[in-house]
């Protein structure tokens, strides 16, 4: 057993003796109190890993002594001696935080194992404790991992900037994590007990993000029936996250100046001023200062925004965090599937390094969840599980040009060097053409089109921005934009 530090507290001096000749015999280091006063002092000067108390004491009772001990060492664990007929008492005890207890008469074999059963727990405890210290110093932050530089110093930036009440602006390509980095300064804050609140202001027209984020008045427009609080309104004394705040219209640009500046604004259609008490978190895919350059973004609402910017590297920029990230994710599919995937193949971990992720974070989350759904109970994550066919090129079968898994599977396989450029390319070009068959044959409905593709409505949008897609080839100009 290893050498806690324990303190005995009972006025029978044979007692007392005999507990302590017994603990030092295992090799603890004792100390020893007569009363629950005395014992209670040493409590104060030192620490203990644990306490054994009599429950029956001059002066202080082992209650009175185990209330003192928590509020003083509450990770201590209490040991209680009791007397045969209060067996209520030492019940009480238990609820109050004591680890066990012990009915007198005992045999020191039976105290000694309740000992050794505690100091056991207390290692576990303290290991536990240590790792998760370990992990979040060194790997995580709320639900964010890396080890690479760019992600410390993003950490780092996080646990200065999340106790302040200042506006953060940050920047990064789709799937990088910027919704993480906002969860985190939330829930690291002073408004973490208020309402988090997230708007996504591409998904949105101009004139419902306005109604979304400011709220109307009855009768301000064909529909409002009521009146509706916004989502300001909403977030008082708590943080409002606006993704995409790039895509904001020069309206909605001078609304959010107003609340950043004043912390004050209207409804839609209504005269009574509303003061809100709100922290501003923002994201944007988007370069602001070319967006303010090129007259798009009022540039006194960027410098409003940008006060504490967070960068967020791409995957490709932190490859070493790859690794981390996919074991991370392989463990929680497999908990919540039920399989017993082991871990990823020495093959899979280098296709998963060669990788470039152009979806980052969000596409290697994907891409872990296909394999633990595709991969053997029991066995290792291979590379035809992570891309999908099974034809891959490791089973022998040719590259699929939809999958760059595949294609690079091919290249290593090949000893060939792959074009990533001409990847990307070829499939920019195949995803155009898909999405524009989707919309084809939706007649243009972008819902529909995104539940045909498997994609969220905003990810659809997206894609069609960066692909300057704003109709099929055979269709009207986005038949739903406003739905």
């Amino acid at each position: 057993m290893p050498q806690p530090n324990v303190l005995i507290i009972d006025d029978e001096p044979l007692m007392r003796i005999s507990i302590a000749d017994a603990l030092k015999a295992e090799g603890c280091q004792v100390k020893v109190a007569t009363t629950g006063l005395e014992g209670v002092d040493l409590i104060r000067k030192e620490p203990f890993e644990i306490v054994i108390t009599d429950l029956r004491l001059p002066g202080m009772d082992g209650l009175q002594i185990l209330q003192a001990c928590k509020e003083v060492l509450p990770k201590t664990g209490v040991i209680v001696i009791t007397a045969h007929g209060s067996v209520e008492t030492a019940v009480e005890a238990i609820k109050m935080g004591a680890y066990d207890y012990i009915t007198k008469p005992f045999s020191m074999d039976e105290l000694l194992l309740i000992v050794k059963r505690l100091v056991k727990v207390l290692e576990l405890e303290d290991e536990n404790r240590s790792l998760r210290e370990e992990l979040e110093g060194r790997f995580s932050f709320k639900g964010l991992l890396g080890k690479n530089d760019k992600m410390r110093e993003v950490l780092e930036k996080i646990k200065l900037v999340a106790p302040t009440d200042s506006t953060v602006l940050i920047v990064g390509e789709s799937g990088t994590g910027k919704e993480l980095v906002a969860n985190a300064i939330h829930h690291n804050s002073p408004r973490r007990d208020g309402a988090f609140i997230k708007v996504s202001c591409a998904a949105l027209p101009e004139t419902l993000l306005e109604t979304e984020l400011f709220g109307h008045e009855r009768g301000a427009f064909t529909g409002a029936l009521r009146q509706r609080k916004g989502r300001f309104e909403l977030a008082h004394q708590g943080t409002i996250f606006l993704d995409e705040i790039g895509e904001i219209s020069p309206v909605v640009q001078v609304k959010l100046l107003r609340v950043l500046q004043e912390r004050q604004f209207e409804r839609v259609g209504g005269n009574q001023t509303i003061e809100v008490d709100v922290r501003l978190v923002c994201a944007t895919q988007r370069d602001l200062k070319k967006e303010v350059q090129a007259g798009r973004f009022r540039e006194d609402l960027y410098y409003r925004l940008s006060v504490v910017p967070i960068y967020l590297p791409p995957l490709r920029e932190r490859k070493e965090d790859i690794l981390v990230l996919a074991k991370h994710f392989l463990e929680g599919f497999a908990m919540r599937t039920g399989k017993r995937v082991k871990a990823f193949s020495q093959r899979s971990q280098e296709l998963l390094l060669r990788y470039s992720f152009p979806g980052n974070v969000r596409e290697l989350e994907n891409t872990v969840e296909r394999a633990v759904t595709l991969s053997h109970d029991g066995g290792e994550t291979e590379p035809w599980d992570l891309c999908g066919f099974p034809a891959c090129p490791y089973l022998g079968g040719p590259p699929q040009p939809t999958c760059g898994f595949c294609s690079e599977g091919a290249s290593m396989a090949d000893k060939r060097a792959v074009l990533v450029d001409r990847l990307d390319t070829a499939r920019e070009q195949f995803e155009k053409k898909y999405i524009l068959k989707a919309l084809e044959r939706t007649k243009d409905n972008k819902t529909e089109a995104a539940k045909l593709l498997g994609l969220s409505r905003k990810a659809l949008w997206e894609k069609c921005k960066r692909y300057g897609i704003s109709k099929s080839a055979n269709g009207a100009n986005g038949g739903d934009e406003e739905s």
